[in-house]
């Protein structure tokens, strides 16, 4: 069977298929051709910083955000229902920091004893449960501390300020790190200090 090949229209030869203007040559050599090794190293090194960021993740913010949360929160109600109970500040400091160090020991041995690590990749348990006591600790004893100053309506000011500014830092985190939109962690931390402190005045009024 003929080809009907119209005036102007011959099928280039084989030579001519090949060939390429100037201007393609240069903008073929100038566009870089990634290869396979860099493709391969690029992706570890991605790879390395999400594995990496998913570490510190497990083993120090997470430890230390459960800390912060208990020492802030939990320590609330036997401090201010001390102070409503007794109106005397140092009583209230004495409690205040036999919960902290309690609640402190308390966390860290729950989070160290809770999960070794090798299975969840969580690091060393000895590292993490003393990230938790620690900040667990701290938390309680910050406003605690407040109930120093002699008189106890100053020393509860103090302390209402501290508080707030703690749970605004714990709502921060949770935002930043584990994308918890900002105002419902505020509500969520909020909300849970709300509660304790509501059973402190119920106890510290009874």
């Amino acid at each position: 069977m003929a080809h009907n090949w119209s005036k102007g229209t011959h099928p280039l030869d084989s030579e001519q298929r090949h060939k390429s203007t100037p201007a393609q040559q240069e903008s073929s050599q100038n566009d870089p051709v990634p290869t396979v090794a860099g493709v391969v190293e690029s992706a570890k090194e991605a790879a390395s910083g999400d594995e990496a960021s998913r570490r510190l993740l497990l083993r120090v913010i997470q430890p230390g955000l459960a800390g912060l949360m208990d020492g802030s929160v939990s320590t609330l109600a036997p401090i201010f229902a001390t102070a409503f109970a007794t109106h005397h500040p140092i009583t209230a400091f004495l409690v205040g920091m036999a919960a902290a160090t309690g609640a402190g020991i308390s966390m860290a041995f729950s989070e160290a004893l809770s999960d070794n690590g090798e299975l969840t990749g969580r690091g060393s348990p000895v590292v993490r449960g003393a990230i938790t006591g620690g900040m667990t600790f701290l938390r309680g004893a910050l406003h605690t501390l407040t109930f120093l100053v002699p008189p106890l309506h100053i020393a509860l000011v103090i302390a209402y300020v501290v508080v707030a500014v703690e749970l605004i830092a714990i709502a921060a985190i949770r935002y930043r790190f584990f994308g918890t939109k900002w105002w419902l962690s505020m509500v969520q931390v909020v909300g849970g200090g709300a509660l304790v402190f509501a059973a402190a005045l119920i106890f510290g009024n009874a």
